[in-house]
């Protein structure tokens, strides 16, 4: 097996790591993009976009595709579950118990190799739940 070559991080790669860890709202690149543009100002959504992707692939923060949204980032790279408002689009960590048991049940009823597994929960947040 052969691992993927260290990931160098350029001054507008970290300057984007170091936004994404400033905030738990995991942001949309748009998103990401508005905040780095304070310190970078000639730095393009593009550039924001593929660096972000390249992070992700590297396992560095999350990419989150949730129900039919724009891509998400979590700087928490660590596995853990989410949160979604059906209404809004907010997405909130979880903080719920890792359920490996249902990895081990998957791969005894398919021939996949098990990697690792995401659990979306959907609701309405409280503000959504006042409308």
């Amino acid at each position: 097996m052969t691992t993927a070559p260290l990931l160098r991080i350029t001054k507008q790669r970290q300057i984007i790591l170091d936004a994404l860890m400033q905030v738990t709202s995991h942001p949309t690149a748009d998103d990401l993009y508005q905040m780095v543009r304070k310190r970078l100002p000639r730095i393009s959504l593009g550039t924001v976009y593929r660096n972000l992707e390249t992070m992700a692939e590297r396992g560095i923060i999350q990419k989150l595709e949730v129900g039919g949204t724009q891509k998400r980032f979590d700087g928490n790279a660590a596995t853990h579950y989410h949160v979604r408002c059906q209404r809004c689009g907010r997405v909130d960590d979880l903080d719920l118990a890792l359920k490996c048991e249902v990895e081990k049940e998957a791969a005894m009823k398919t021939q996949f190799k098990i990697l690792r597994h995401r659990l979306e929960f959907t609701g309405l947040c409280p503000e959504c739940q006042h409308l």
